[in-house]
């Protein structure tokens, strides 16, 4: 009956961060071309048409209507379903590495809630930065949130660790696009400093080095299919926004891996 229940809560979990990405699929949308998404229905981009609900139920939607509006028969994007997916397992995850009690059974902790809004950050920055090669203020400001709240919520990444965080990242990128204009965004920099404000020093510095070895090796891709000049830009928000999370969750085994070539 346990284990049960367990399933079902999970289904549950998944189901609640598919809706919210589904939710932040608005959010992505909107918010660069300065629409509200608070209020007003969901509306095809084609034709105008607003959407039903049948027409929004996360991940099933798109797969009953085979990937076109219901109106005009209009492509959607694989993208909104792979958004909600992501939101799903995130809160999946979530749940499983911070809500375990210890005692056989899970609950919603505010450990797992502030990681996943981390998370949910982190989303909705890769892919408007992949749309327009812009990072929002305001998604800023909230990765600075989460980077406060988490000082309370994850106290073995001291304070003093956070507060170098802050600076071990960002005050680099800023000198090299200083003496290089246009080697790095300012939102790539902004935003570096108030994730470093949650992941410390040292976990930016492994989220660091995993962007610039995946973007690295993208932009080469480019260059020899030569998709992209030598002095073209492609956002590099989404690789930041990867190894950051990556570095939160497997970032202590990784550091471990590379210090041992150290060790005698």
């Amino acid at each position: 009956m346990l284990y049960f229940l367990e399933i079902l809560l999970f289904v549950l979990i998944f189901l609640f961060g598919a809706s919210f990405f589904s939710f932040l699929n608005v959010v992505i949308y909107r918010l660069p071309k300065k629409i509200s998404f608070v209020g007003g229905r969901s509306f095809c981009p084609i034709c105008g048409e607003t959407l039903k609900g049948r027409d929004m139920i996360p991940i099933f939607s798109y797969l009953l209507l085979r990937g076109r509006c219901r109106n005009c028969g209009a492509p959607i994007s694989s993208r909104y379903p792979l958004v909600e997916a992501l939101g799903g397992c995130f809160s999946v995850l979530c749940l499983r590495q911070f809500g375990n009690t210890g005692e056989g059974f899970y609950q919603i902790t505010l450990s797992a809630v502030t990681v996943f809004a981390f998370l949910s950050i982190l989303t909705t920055v890769t892919f408007i930065d992949l749309d327009t090669m812009e990072i929002p203020n305001g998604l800023v400001l909230a990765a600075a949130g989460c980077g406060l709240v988490s000082v309370f919520v994850f106290p073995d990444i001291t304070l003093l660790s956070r507060i170098i965080g802050v600076f071990s990242v960002s005050v680099p990128l800023l000198l090299i696009t200083l003496l290089i204009p246009g080697a790095f965004g300012g939102g790539d920099i902004k935003l570096m400093a108030a994730c470093g404000l949650f992941l410390g020093w040292q976990l930016s510095l492994v989220s660091l080095f995993l962007a610039v070895l995946s973007g690295g090796l993208y932009g080469g891709g480019l260059l020899a299919a030569e998709k992209k000049g030598r002095k073209e830009h492609f956002a590099f928000g989404p690789f930041l926004c990867a190894g950051m999370g990556i570095a939160f969750f497997c970032g202590n085994e990784i550091l471990n891996w590379y210090l041992g070539f150290f060790r005698f």
